[in-house]
């Protein structure tokens, strides 16, 4: 035991937090294969069951198997507990369980809170995981209420409506995917109700936590007299996560203006259209089977699950605030100019080398997953990339292809899958060590570029 502890304590941050989500899927995959998890009669392989687990916990919502057939109402509250844990994140829980067993949080506490939820310090971030988890079980909860009320039209018992609106809230909020359904959200296409109810669950999960910590100190000090400020990444995260939802629609409507919305009226157009966008920032839900859309509308869907949500959120991808600071780069850089500028603040040169590498190393990452599964899958190539980059993104969405998957290439999405829980960030300096600083410079020299 002590050379286990000594062990452990020589990981690096970026190690201790791979090293405790492994152990989160270990402890997913030992509770789906309870027996009360699954009806009866349900079996199911053990590659199944870690690629649940790895879904679940990632919050993604890739299924290989049926969730509203194959999960007891015990293995339903069993599931929903595990997005409860993935997408609040394992620090976040920690620190709660740590304060209730008068647990003292020190440094190296700290240090673990600061990599799974990429803060760029260490004050300050005990009460931010009390504030994320207020506000999310708050959300939640409000979201359980409005749904399950609603619902009662829809099931026959208040017990079932309540379930479903339950399940559907922590889903949408946590951006799992998962639905109890069997359908997705699809049996509410025309429902715009619950739609936007999602839509708004959805952007609240996905948007980052510290947006909504910022947008309630705001208003608390409004309401005092105070004059509330946003710091720049709420700023450009708002910014980019918006104008992303609005490209993603805009796109939509105008791809599919002759295909799928041809025989559509405006309203279902356009909804239909925000749905599927808001939902590529890590929802997983759909309102229409995306298989049906021709293949442009399906590449922006995927480019805009690899870009993923916010940092500090629920979701996945390479992050919004990554795609901000490497697009105002690029036109600062065709401009010129040598720093990055937006919102009258200047970017550090750290974070845009971070941007760069965690851009770079995603691309290579699905690129290469892609290759290999056009090798071990009979599927067309903008079905595996369509695949690859929801899983990547933690998103869900799928066009159908996942259950019928070859082992291999089912491992090669649970990968995709881990990564993209932990962050590329934590990914690449899983290899960093403490004090890697280069101790010394070699000459440079110009080399031929473009």
């Amino acid at each position: 035991m002590r050379n286990l502890s000594l062990r452990f304590g020589n990981l690096s941050p970026s190690q201790l937090l791979v090293s405790f989500y492994l152990v989160a899927v270990i402890i997913s995959v030992t509770l789906l294969s309870l027996p009360i998890t699954t009806k009866p009669g349900v079996e199911w392989s053990f590659v199944d069951v870690l690629f649940t687990a790895v879904s679940a916990i990632s919050v993604t919502g890739l299924g290989v198997v049926s969730t509203a057939d194959t999960f007891s109402t015990p293995g339903v509250f069993i599931l929903m507990f595990i997005l409860q844990f993935g997408g609040i994140g394992i620090m976040t829980l920690g620190t709660f369980f740590w304060l209730i067993l008068g647990k003292k949080i020190g440094l190296k506490e700290r240090v673990l809170i600061k990599a799974d939820q990429n803060q760029s310090h260490l004050s300050g971030l005990v009460k931010l995981m009390i504030n994320i988890l207020v506000i999310i079980v708050l959300i939640e909860v409000v979201g359980a209420l409005v749904l399950g009320t609603y619902f009662l039209s829809y099931f026959p018992t208040w017990q079932e409506a309540f379930l479903q609106g339950l399940f559907a809230s922590v889903s949408a909020t946590t951006n799992a995917g998962f639905d109890i359904t069997g359908e997705s959200l699809i049996p509410f296409a025309h429902d715009y109700f619950v739609q936007t109810v999602n839509i708004i669950l959805l952007t609240l999960g996905a948007i980052g936590f510290p947006v909504l910590i910022e947008l309630k100190d705001y208003f608390v000090s409004r309401k005092a007299g105070r004059h509330g400020h946003f710091s720049l990444y709420t700023k450009l995260t708002t910014t980019t996560f918006f104008g992303l939802m609005l490209f993603g629609t805009v796109a939509i409507l105008l791809l599919e203006f002759n295909h799928f919305f041809a025989d559509k009226t405006w309203h279902e157009s356009f909804f239909y259209a925000l749905f599927q966008s808001s939902t590529t920032r890590n929802g997983g839900l759909a309102t229409v089977d995306v298989s049906q859309f021709t293949n442009p509308t399906l590449l922006v869907l995927s480019a805009l699950m690899f870009i993923g949500a916010s940092p500090s959120s629920v979701g996945g991808g390479v992050r919004t605030t990554t795609f901000a600071i490497i697009l105002l780069f690029l036109y600062s850089f065709a401009r010129g100019r040598k720093s990055v500028k937006v919102f009258n603040r200047e970017f550090d040169p750290e974070d845009i080398l971070k941007s760069m590498a965690v851009m770079a190393t995603a691309l290579l990452l699905c690129f290469f997953a892609v290759i290999v599964l056009s090798i071990t899958e009979p599927f067309s190539t903008i079905q595996l990339i369509f695949e690859v980059t929801s899983a990547f993104g933690t998103t869900g969405l799928s066009m159908g292809i996942t259950a019928d998957l070859s082992t291999f290439g089912k491992f090669v999405l649970i990968l995709l899958m881990f990564i993209g829980r932990i962050g590329i960030l934590s990914f690449i300096t899983i290899i960093a060590k403490p004090g890697g600083d280069d101790l010394y410079h070699y000459p440079k020299e110009k080399v031929i570029i473009g």
